[in-house]
C-alpha cells in the first residue's frame, strides 16, 4: 500500500521552469520504479519519465533534454524538474509507483504553460 501526493504545479510562461514533487507514504527505497505521466484534455495519458533503482532514468522524446527525474532521499520524494516549458506541456501530471505487483497513482497536479 502506497500513497502518493504530487505538488509543485502551477501557471508558468513559455520558457519557464517548474519542479514537481511526488511524496510517498513509505520509504522510497522500497519502490523499485517511479514514473511520471501526464494527461492533457482530450488526450490519452502519456508517459513522461521513469526512475528506477540503480540510477537508470528514461524520458519520452518530447521532454528529453528539458526534463530531469530524480530522487530526493532526504524528503522521500521523486522530483521532476521541468525546464524550457512549452504550451504543449500543459497537462495534469501524475506520479505512479509499482509496489508488490500493483500500480499506485497520485491525484495529479496541474501544469499550465501559457502567456
Amino acid at each position: 500500500q502506497v500513497q502518493l501526493v504530487e505538488s509543485g504545479g502551477g501557471l508558468v510562461q513559455p520558457g519557464g521552469s517548474l519542479r514537481l514533487s511526488c511524496k510517498a507514504s513509505r520509504s522510497i527505497f522500497t519502490i523499485n520504479t517511479i514514473r511520471w505521466f501526464r494527461q492533457a484534455p482530450g488526450k490519452e495519458r502519456e508517459w513522461v519519465a521513469s526512475n528506477r533503482g540503480g540510477g537508470n532514468t528514461n524520458y519520452a522524446d518530447s521532454v528529453k533534454g528539458r526534463f530531469t527525474i530524480s530522487r530526493d532521499n532526504s524528503r522521500n520524494t521523486v522530483d521532476l524538474q521541468m525546464n524550457s516549458l512549452k504550451p504543449e506541456d500543459t497537462a495534469v501530471y501524475y506520479c505512479q509507483a509499482n509496489y508488490v505487483g500493483r500500480d499506485y497513482w497520485g491525484q495529479g497536479t496541474q501544469v499550465t504553460v501559457s502567456s
